[in-house]
């Protein structure tokens, strides 16, 4: 008899020993799939902020781009103004010379 107990003592001992490797490989493979998911979502963050960046510089070129072609605009507006005055006041020479301007 004291042999069989001393065998199933053994026996639970092993399993317990056995229970305890595969509860630590577990929980170091748990620990290691975490600290692989807080890495990639601190690298996620930080090319998240590095594209708010570069979007905030196009949004800036967007707005000077746009600035400069309103100024072109306006300048062609003036140029385009000031040569109907030139011809307006062309044809009135023309009209006070005695001619057609046609």
């Amino acid at each position: 008899m004291n042999a069989t107990v001393t065998m199933v003592g053994a026996l639970l001992a092993f399993a317990g020993v056995l229970a305890t490797a595969v509860v630590a490989f577990v929980g170091k493979r748990g620990e290691l799939s975490l600290s692989g998911l807080t890495t990639l979502t601190d690298q996620l963050q930080e090319e998240r902020t590095a594209l708010k960046g570069e979007l905030q510089e196009r949004k800036q070129e967007l707005v000077e781009q746009a600035a400069m072609a309103s100024a072109a605009l306006a300048t062609e507006s003036a140029q385009r103004a000031a040569a109907e005055a030139e011809n307006a006041r062309l044809r009135a020479i023309i009209v006070r010379l005695g001619g057609d301007p046609t």
